[in-house]
């Protein structure tokens, strides 16, 4: 086996489950493949299905032998449109209302048509001149006047108007919860089934991150918080919602709504940057390999887009709907695979390190990736009970060498998945340090991992006059 079959891919996978990926033989595909972290998406998902499928995770890791991650995405809070009898077809300078009130929106004047609002206080919200946008901003409004329970809006970009559509308002503060009675409900099912991450939807400020760990710290669950940026508060409010956050997802769909489109990739590049210094992880989704949903083949953009995800270090590409009714699950993850390899193998850093990073044992772990950066074809080796070295260790983004992470729970090995560069194994960490870093080799070694004459830099601690102390040493493989 040569050196780059051997190493593994630095960038994690995330797919959605969905109709295309739910069988136990698409799961062991995906998962033999090397996706890490399995997605539900809650906005589509009931209970019943939930459980289903993250058993039958469960039992396919069991059976491939690598356990992977699992994601519940939250719905968070939403403002969609009521039902609506026929398609509405809308022109550029027609007036239409938007009812706050169920059942109101009848009473419109009869030439202008209207349609009823799930959120009755964006009365409130909302002021005059304010830009409405709907079903993924296919149409656009701006509001002229508030009349009663109504928002008289001018059409200026025509569309045709169906049952539910999804509403964004660019630059408005709502003041609907972050974490509302559905997430309630749908997280304590994640609890139950002992979920790896909770993935919180249209997060705007730290505190609403803290409402949802409180609820998992009050039902005992240790599930990680990935926090998505989805509007303009949320990049307002970035320092202090990573700073709250176990991870970031930098979801493309909304805040290409939500945001001039020209500021997106400006806004991913500093998501990264803001992720990297303060050694949180980040995943890039949204659109990665849109096309592939009907197609065996990417477009060249999209290898670009990929490509520069990698470039810049993101810890997680994430894949949707590619996964969830695409035609080709298996080849989007390939797909990923190959292009995330490829890229890797130049070796390129982007930034040369966290600038928030500070304290003795970040010191020591920084000495050990400078030491794995001087040595060709070398790897980290770190043992870890709840993920704080390898942590580390990925966010000081080793050029080249692969960290191995050893740690006696499943646990971790999970919350591990998200982490650029970290090889999770599970493994008993014995008493004494120098027999776990012996068992640890072997059982790199059976796993194809290393091979005789190797290179390993230890991050580990050592026994030192009856205390342990922090060490790196170099090993080679015997």
């Amino acid at each position: 086996m040569d050196e780059a079959s051997r190493r593994p891919r630095c960038t994690k996978v995330v797919f959605t489950l969905g109709p295309a990926t739910q069988s136990e033989e698409m799961l062991e595909q995906l998962i033999r493949q090397g996706a890490d972290v399995a997605r539900i998406n809650m906005a589509h998902a009931n209970h019943e299905w939930t459980r289903m499928i993250v058993r039958r995770i469960r039992e396919v890791s069991q059976k491939v032998g690598r356990e992977i991650a699992i994601m519940m995405d939250i719905k968070g809070p939403e403002i969609r449109t009521g039902d609506v009898e026929a398609p509405i077809d809308l022109k550029a300078g027609e007036t239409f209302d938007f009812s706050v009130r169920p059942g109101t929106a009848d009473d419109s004047p009869e030439e202008i048509r209207s349609v009823d609002v799930n959120y009755e206080n964006l009365i409130e919200d909302i002021s005059v001149g304010d830009i409405v946008l709907v079903d993924n901003g296919l149409m656009r409004f701006e509001v002229l006047e508030k009349v009663g329970p109504r928002i008289r809006c001018k059409v200026l970009i025509s569309g045709q108007l169906t049952s539910r559509r999804h509403i964004n308002l660019p630059g408005v503060r709502v003041s609907l919860p972050a974490f509302t009675e559905k997430d309630r409900r749908d997280t304590l099912v994640a609890i139950e089934e002992g979920i790896d991450f909770i993935a919180l939807s249209f997060v705007r400020e730290g505190s609403d991150i803290t409402a949802l760990r409180t609820f998992l710290q009050e039902n005992k669950s240790k599930a990680r918080i990935i926090a998505k940026i989805e509007d303009q508060s949320a990049i307002t409010n970035l320092e202090e919602i990573i700073e709250e956050c176990d991870a970031l997802m930098v979801a493309r769909g909304d805040l290409g709504i939500e945001c001039p489109i020209e500021d997106l990739p400006v806004i991913q590049r500093r998501a990264v940057r803001a992720c990297f210094d303060r050694g949180r992880a980040v995943i890039i989704a949204t659109h990665m390999l849109e096309s592939m949903i009907t197609s065996p083949v990417p477009t060249r953009a999209e290898i670009t887009d990929v490509a520069n995800a990698v470039y810049e270090e993101a810890d997680c590409v994430m894949l949707s709907g590619e996964t969830t009714v695409g035609k080709y699950p298996l080849e989007c993850v390939r797909t990923l695979d190959r292009i995330a390899r490829r890229i890797e193998a130049e070796g390129e850093l982007v930034f040369e390190e966290p600038a928030l990073l500070d304290g003795e044992k970040i010191k020591v772990l920084q000495s050990a990736v400078v030491l794995a950066n001087e040595l060709p074809n070398s790897a980290i080796l770190t043992f870890t009970r709840r993920g704080f070295n390898a942590a580390a260790l990925a966010a000081l983004r080793p050029a080249r060498a692969p960290i191995f992470a050893m740690t006696n729970s499943v646990q971790t090995l999970r919350h591990l998945r998200i982490l650029r560069g970290v090889d999770p194994f599970v493994m008993p960490l014995a008493s004494d340090p120098n027999d776990t870093i012996d068992n640890a080799i072997r059982l790199l070694q059976r796993n194809q991992r290393v091979q005789v004459g190797d290179k390993l830099i230890v991050a580990t601690d050592i026994l030192s006059n009856d205390r342990f102390v922090d060490s790196v040493q170099l090993r080679t493989v015997r």
